[in-house]
């Protein structure tokens, strides 16, 4: 099974980056490090919330429910998940009253504007939700696979990845009690703090 980044990698190239920052109003170079922060923050907060078997099954009836993938094929509907709001809730499950801490983390990693971050999110998340979609489809995933996918999915970005998807996932969870989003905090005094 192809890995969920793959899926949401091949999916935001430079035609989506352009789109993005259009819409953001904002530098492409800005907002190309702020979706290398952002998507592995938002597949870290998926795999934390997946990580019990309530949350897991909670996930994949939502995932079944609402996300078969079809996003990733209309990229008009890129801003238009964000604008209805769908984006806003999806981020609003997966960071809960870390989001206000995760946009922080966001904004001094890429530059990119405090004010752009939420709508960055509000966008990202419904990709990062059709990508998991897909996957759970193309691999006949319940809930306790589903649950492993993205535990798969947050081990290979902590170790695998370079640049600034590297750094983030690799310091959300440095006391490796599974949650990445307990550690922000630490991230935002810490490497983010000595940029």
């Amino acid at each position: 099974m192809p890995s969920i980044l793959d899926a949401l990698s091949a999916h935001l190239g430079d035609a989506a980056l352009s789109q993005i920052s259009g819409r953001l109003g904002a530098d492409q170079s800005a907002t190309s490090k702020a979706i290398a922060a952002a998507v592995p923050l938002l597949l870290g907060g998926l795999a934390h919330n997946a990580a019990t078997p309530d949350g897991a099954q909670r996930l994949h009836e939502a995932v079944t429910r609402d996300h078969d993938g079809s996003v990733l094929d209309n990229p008009d509907a890129l801003g238009a998940a964000a604008a209805g709001g769908q984006g806003n809730a999806i981020v609003g499950h997966i960071l809960g009253d870390r989001q206000s801490l995760a946009e922080q983390g966001i904004s001094r990693a890429s530059g990119l504007d405090m004010a752009k971050v939420g709508p960055l999110l509000a966008a990202l998340a419904p990709l990062v939700m059709g990508a998991l979609g897909r996957a759970q489809k193309s691999g006949g995933l319940d809930a306790g696979g589903l649950a492993k996918a993205l535990g798969g999915e947050q081990d290979a970005l902590g170790t695998g990845t370079p640049g600034v998807l590297g750094a983030v996932t690799g310091m959300l969870d440095r006391n490796k009690d599974g949650s990445l989003l307990d550690d922000v905090t630490g991230m935002l005094g810490g490497f983010f703090g000595r940029r």
